[in-house]
């Protein structure tokens, strides 16, 4: 009786210690996912802060880079103006119009300071070049900078239109979704 007692004692034991051990191991693994997580947002937030303060996104309107409007209408029209640490500015817009080729004549028109390096034409392009530069942009960008819902779009939409438009110093790439009438504009100011 006393072998049969001692035996299951010292099997209580080691099932006790077995449970204990599972128990820690759950903690402390527990306990180091939680820590990453919170290292990995850290991370995130920091990255984040200090690319906001590289990047610097104001707001803008397209009357102010694109004076003369001619009689164009824009609705809905959000417009960014980012400045970069080399001090070149880079501006984004995004509208609705219902006459791209008013719009597209309205940026071939605009004055230039060097007629030599300027278009007098816009042009149409293939849009995976754009595509793929502006999904490049995105991992730069802090988060809550610019709303980029519209890639997904852009990327599985075969009826997206894209143009080009030159007119030193700004070069316009020009989105246009025809189903909706949505245009988002990137322009790059060149020096």
């Amino acid at each position: 009786m006393k072998k049969i007692s001692i035996i299951m004692l010292g099997a209580f034991t080691i099932t006790s210690c077995n449970k204990i051990e599972e128990t820690v191991t759950q903690t402390v693994t527990s306990a180091k996912e939680k820590a990453q997580q919170k290292t990995n947002e850290l991370v995130q937030e920091t990255v984040n802060e200090q690319l906001t303060k590289l990047v610097n996104a104001e707001a803008v309107t397209f009357s102010s880079v694109f004076p003369h409007q001619n009689s164009l209408v824009l609705e809905n029209e959000v417009g960014k103006k980012v400045a970069f640490p080399n001090g070149t500015p880079f501006y984004v817009f995004k509208y609705k119009t219902n006459d791209k080729d008013l719009l597209l004549n309205t940026l071939v028109s605009q004055s230039t300071t060097n007629e030599a390096q300027s278009n007098k034409d816009f042009q149409k392009v293939d849009g995976a070049s754009i595509v793929e530069k502006i999904t490049f942009f995105e991992k730069f960008l802090p988060a809550n900078t610019f709303d980029l819902s519209f890639l997904d779009d852009i990327k599985n939409d075969k009826s997206i239109e894209y143009y080009k438009v030159k007119r030193f110093p700004n070069a316009s790439t020009v989105i246009y979704n025809p189903k909706t009438q949505m245009v988002y504009q990137f322009v790059e100011v060149k020096k």
